[in-house]
């Protein structure tokens, strides 16, 4: 039975060609490499009305206009040259859409993002929704990609080369009203007049003459030629570019831009990640060397990018989180929710709150022993929600309206009904008990008790409660309000259905959630708890705190463990460390030179004092605190490359993370990899510790562990479960990717 197209079309009365994409069978719409022939088949439909007055290019979906290209189409291709040609017809596609002689609108709400832009771009005009759920983007760095079916021609001509480098190398999105004031859209319009706005665009272009040149690639055999002059003639300029862009597009102007943007990026990447060179190339190329010569550059560096182990474990990282996104994480369904309540309105207390009313749009309410810290928790929210006034995403009648599902007391007042109770109090195992004897007295018998805990074992929060069943463990990340992870810990008698529950409330939250085992640490902080150890084994071995960090983060972390600690609370790791050293053994033990920290009261960020001072008058709010030094009797110099330093650190990492899967804290090496990335910064490009372990391969590892065993001690030694899979030549995840070469080793 043929399939049915995904591109139908409907003719008006007025002779406008209305195109709706709805492709069978998926909730949302994506290019696929088989749309080529559907595409061409659709066009020479309307063309063969000889009254064509325009044609509308529309979504039949409720919430997408195209959300990008199916990513399975690269993951198909097996060299450079494939992927290229994967380009070229992406490319050619949209060069006959751009080509056709009649105004082309593409009536966008949704996600227009990647692929779904490069078309959009193609057309002559855009009009989009001013819905939140309409966003622009070309997000491909993120995958280690760049745009290649003609974004990185289109878009800076569109709109400018600043802001188009801008968009493509961070790879955010634009809501309407932005995407209209930097003229990626012609207009931005409420829902319900999308397709009349559309309409009456194509018209107003048949009628005028007014479509916008576009710049096209050079056709091959066989394939349709670009616009020919006389449908150029009838087409009018864009509009007026600001006269920043316009000055930039100057030689000198350019000139200037680029060294600026290429200095930029690669202070912030340290080289890591290929596509952002590559876009910058691409771009430049462009503009410079003519549209035809930009054309051919990109399709050939992303058929080159799609071939790189950045990119293969980018995109490794993008199909696990999808694949997350879809389980449930138990074999029962969840109960609805209908509002939550919190325990604490301490920093993490008021980011669950935060996320919990504004993303999951549920009721909270919030208790706290004092009134203050209410209005601490409250504060989280409305500071989260002004930035967004500020930005012109909300109206403060708006602000108000989400302020409204917030609530909070000193009582059990509003909790009777409460589905899920989450606490976030001081981790203490007797104030978590009476914690969840206070809920299942005042709350209803259904009532999920979910702690927030970082490191005590669910199942001895649980050992008192009179309904354990409703006991679980859900693990944020600090500050809650940008962190993407939560851990979601069932002890042995968590039901099923609380599970489900609880990880169906984490995605309401906008959570990747993975389900990890009731083992002291969880799998998080037990993975990063030896990495920080070590830093600080380096750090009493002389080695200056700055450098380690500089060499975490020239590793590819965000921040180096140091300043990781700060920002965590030095209280709080040196409450969290005997826990673990209880469980786990000596690896886990903190260094005695350490207590020196605790009795000078250093907690860290929060009371601007710990491994860094923090105020306005260092750069960046910051630097290292001398007296640390003096403190642990120690005299800094560096002895160490950096690559030595983030082999250590990330060695021992690596190491506990084995460790875990073998025990069952985590599910798979997938979650592990997500655990990670999202929890604590692992380095994306190299997707995760287990597919970083399958490209250096697990004779390397375990060779480097024993080198350092040798010289740094036995808390090195490799895990069996490292030494079976280089005995038998196994990998983590099927197919491994490989390493080119050694330069993504550790350093």
């Amino acid at each position: 039975m043929e399939q049915r197209s995904a591109f139908t079309l409907q003719m008006r009365l007025d002779n406008v060609a209305v195109i709706v994409i709805d492709v069978p069978g998926e909730k949302v719409n994506t290019l696929k490499v088989e749309f080529a022939g559907q595409i061409r088949e659709v066009l020479q439909q309307a063309r063969a009305n000889p009254q064509l007055a325009g044609v509308v290019l529309i979504s039949g979906k409720p919430d997408t206009f195209i959300a990008g290209a199916d990513i399975g189409m690269i993951a198909a291709c097996r060299t450079a040259e494939q992927a290229q040609a994967l380009a070229q017809q992406g490319q050619q596609v949209m060069a006959e859409i751009a080509a056709l002689p009649v105004p082309v609108v593409a009536a966008i709400h949704g996600a227009c993002l990647g692929g779904g832009l490069e078309l959009a771009l193609a057309c002559h005009h855009r009009v989009c929704t001013l819905e939140d759920t309409t966003r622009l983007g070309l997000p491909e760095v993120q995958l280690g990609l760049l745009p290649g079916s003609g974004g990185t021609q289109r878009l800076p001509r569109l709109i400018g080369a600043s802001t188009a480098l801008d968009l493509m190398l961070s790879g955010r999105t634009l809501r309407g009203a932005a995407a209209r004031k930097c003229g990626l859209v012609d207009d931005a319009v409420p829902h319900a007049i999308l397709l009349e706005t559309a309409v009456a665009l194509a018209l107003q272009g048949a009628h005028t003459g007014k479509a916008r040149p576009q710049p096209q690639p050079q056709p091959q055999t066989g394939e349709a030629p670009p616009q020919s002059q006389s449908q150029l003639r009838r087409q009018s300029k864009p509009r007026p570019r600001p006269l920043r862009e316009r000055l930039l597009a100057t030689p000198p102007g350019r000139a200037v831009l680029f060294t600026l943007v290429q200095r930029r990026a690669r202070a912030k990447s340290h080289g890591h990640y290929p596509a952002v060179d590559s876009i910058i190339a691409v771009v430049r190329c462009g503009l410079e060397q003519g549209s035809a010569t930009g054309y051919a550059a990109e399709a050939r560096a992303f058929g080159e990018l799609a071939m790189t182990p950045q990119s293969a474990a980018l995109r490794g990282l993008f199909f696990a989180s999808t694949a997350l996104k879809k389980e449930s994480g138990a074999g029962a369904e969840p109960r609805p929710l209908r509002s939550i309540g919190v325990l604490g309105g301490g920093l993490m207390g008021g980011g669950i709150a935060c996320v919990t009313a504004i993303r999951a749009g549920l009721p909270v309410r919030i208790k706290d022993l004092q009134p203050a810290g209410v209005a601490r928790a409250l504060k989280t929210s409305w500071e989260v929600l002004g930035k967004q006034v500020q930005r012109r995403r909300l109206s403060p009648v708006q602000r108000q309206q989400q302020m409204a599902l917030l609530s909070g007391g000193t009582d059990w007042q509003g909790f009777s009904q409460r589905d899920v109770v989450i606490e976030a109090v001081f981790e203490n195992l007797a104030l978590k008990q009476q914690m969840v004897a206070e809920v299942e007295a005042h709350c209803a018998e259904t009532t999920i008790f979910a702690s927030n805990t970082s490191s005590l074992p669910i199942a001895d929060i649980a050992r008192q409660a009179q309904r354990p069943e409703n006991v679980i463990g859900l693990h944020y990340f600090s500050p809650p309000e940008k962190m993407p992870l939560v851990e979601v810990i069932p002890h042995a008698g968590s039901a099923e259905t609380t599970l489900a529950t609880v990880v169906a409330l984490a995605k309401k939250q906008g959570k990747t959630p993975i389900v990890v085992a009731d083992r002291a640490g969880f799998y998080v902080n037990r993975i990063l708890a030896p990495y920080m150890l070590e830093a600080l084994h380096c750090l009493l071995e002389g080695e200056p705190i700055d450098a380690v960090d500089a060499a975490l983060v020239q590793f590819g972390f965000p921040v180096g463990p140091f300043q990781l600690l700060d920002e965590v609370g030095i209280d709080i790791a040196s409450h969290m460390m005997p826990v673990l050293q209880q469980a786990w053994g000596d690896r886990f033990a903190l260094p005695a030179a350490m207590a020196a920290l605790q009795k000078d009261d250093r907690k860290g960020r929060k009371n601007g004092r710990g491994f860094y001072l923090y105020g306005q008058r260092w750069p960046r709010g910051r630097r290292p605190d001398p007296a640390i030094y003096r403190l642990l009797a120690v005299t800094p110099k560096s002895c160490l490359s950096a690559q030595d330093l983030a082999e250590r650190c990330v060695m021992m990492l690596l190491n506990e993370a084995v460790r875990t899967l073998d025990e069952a804290v985590i599910r798979s090496a997938r979650d592990g990899d997500i655990g990670a990335v999202f929890g604590i910064g692992f380095p994306p490009f190299l997707g995760g510790p287990f597919r970083y372990i399958d490209q250096l391969g697990a004779a390397t590892v375990v060779s480097r562990l024993e080198q350092l065993a040798d010289r740094y001690g036995p808390r090195f030694a490799p895990c069996e479960r490292l030494k079976k899979m280089m005995e038998a030549r196994e990998s983590f995840l099927s197919p491994p990717v490989t390493l080119a070469d050694d330069a993504g080793a550790a350093g």
